[in-house]
């Protein structure tokens, strides 16, 4: 098939390489001319292990372009995937502005018959307003079908998940568009459901929100634990081997971030409240997310004295999870903001991400270190679970180590002469 993809990132190219892999002939459309060029020669503009490997075998085998223009890439291709973004807006809702413009776009290349896809994570009745936005900006009456087709990817993992999905939801009520999407995803070893697009759009919303709800409910058990003086980590294994719960997304930490889950469980809550039907269990959810890195901030004060002022922290990692680039909603961000209202000096280092403006970054962790009264590791990189902790605790004015991930060996820790606080690591 000729498939067009647009929006080039990190879900719009790695779902274009995918059905490369699969034998397509893929096109990426994009405004952006930063990002257009990187992929015009050969290089990711964001980080995701394994997927620049993909994109310079596919496009030296010419299975995959990438343009800015609207037109061509439209007239050519009869199969469209919308994959731009939906930022949330202020009211926590997704908005869809770019969507929309891609609609419009679709509305006036049209040269035949498309089926046009939405991969974006989209409110309940997207594919509707689709639809309806095609239409309204249509000279001529051409006919299209519009299909829900949500990505499952996680950052770190999106070309191992998107080779091996769980499964592939198919939204759609028009059996020219649905025998066409099997079509595309039949070498896929994994249900599909088909569904009519609302289904397909809640199904997103609720996997997402369902995962951020397991991370909220074990961090806030965390804390119990935490008075109680238990290993939380002995209790998400115990509670993760009922196959009725798993053990997935059981592990207490600093909160969720990314580009995901606090936006979907946002939107799913706008659109509840929109509907009458407010979901006090979601509010909860975030409420205890948003008060993970203030509760790990109070940890800090307690061991350190009650005051962190003119204390130097040391803080490894800044993306929201390892193996990925992505910064936004990290609750490593979080917790520097807070830690700079309790006036402490901040000094970070991250193996991938690279920020100026909000604190001191060094290149390497011996530099970060120097002199600090506390160490907060707040990215699981698997580099910091190997350190030379000996040497480290030479370098640093204070041996505590304040472990958000939960990540690190206590007991070694605390044989080295470290005074070692984890998330209810008992």
């Amino acid at each position: 098939m000729k498939i067009l993809i647009v929006g080039t990132g990190y879900v719009g190219t790695t779902t274009g390489l995918i059905f490369c892999e699969m034998g397509h002939q893929v096109t990426g459309l994009d405004l952006d001319d930063r990002k257009i060029k990187a992929l015009q020669a050969g290089k990711l503009h964001f980080y995701e292990p394994g997927l620049e490997d993909l994109l310079s075998k596919h496009f030296t085998a010419q299975n995959i372009i990438f343009t800015k223009n609207a037109k061509s890439a439209i007239e050519e291709n009869d199969l469209i995937f919308i994959c731009v973004g939906t930022p949330q807006g202020e009211d926590g809702s997704a908005d869809l502005t770019y969507v929309k413009s891609v609609a419009e776009s679709i509305s006036i290349y049209m040269n035949r018959y498309k089926v046009i896809v939405t991969k974006s994570t989209v409110p309940v009745g997207t594919a509707n307003l689709v639809t309806k936005w095609i239409k309204e900006s249509q000279d001529e009456q051409i006919p299209f079908d519009v299909v829900s087709n949500p990505e499952f990817l996680r950052e770190g993992s999106a070309l191992y998940d998107a080779l091996n999905p769980d499964r592939i939801v198919i939204g759609t009520t028009s059996e020219t568009a649905s025998k066409l999407m099997r079509e595309l995803y039949q070498n896929f070893p994994c249900p599909i459901i088909e569904t009519n697009p609302k289904a397909s759009e809640m199904i997103k919303y609720a996997a997402n929100s369902f995962l951020a709800m397991k991370i909220s409910y074990i961090n806030e058990l965390a804390r119990v634990c935490d008075d109680l003086k238990i290993n939380v980590k002995d209790v998400s294994k115990g509670v993760g081997l009922d196959h009725r719960i798993g053990p997935h997304f059981l592990k207490a930490g600093m909160g969720y971030g990314g580009s995901c889950f606090p936006k979907d469980v946002n939107a799913l809550i706008q659109i509840a409240k929109e509907n009458g039907k407010p979901l006090s269990i979601l509010e909860s959810v975030v409420q205890v997310n948003e008060g993970q890195p203030r509760y790990f901030i109070d940890k800090m004060k307690r061991a350190l004295g009650g005051d962190l002022k003119n204390k130097i922290i040391a803080v490894l990692g800044l993306a929201f999870k390892a193996n990925t680039d992505d910064t936004r909603e990290s609750p490593s961000l979080n917790l520097i903001d807070r830690l700079k209202v309790e006036q402490a000096k901040v000094k970070v280092h991250d193996p991938i991400v690279k920020m100026t403006g909000r604190s001191d970054q060094f290149p390497v962790i011996e530099e970060t270190v120097v002199d600090a009264d506390a160490l907060v590791i707040c990215t699981d990189w698997d580099e910091y679970k190997n350190l030379d902790w000996e040497s480290l605790k030479l370098l640093m004015k204070q041996p505590y180590i304040f472990d958000g991930r939960n990540m690190l060996d206590k007991g070694i820790l605390e044989s080295l002469g470290f005074h070692y606080v984890g998330v209810a690591n008992h």
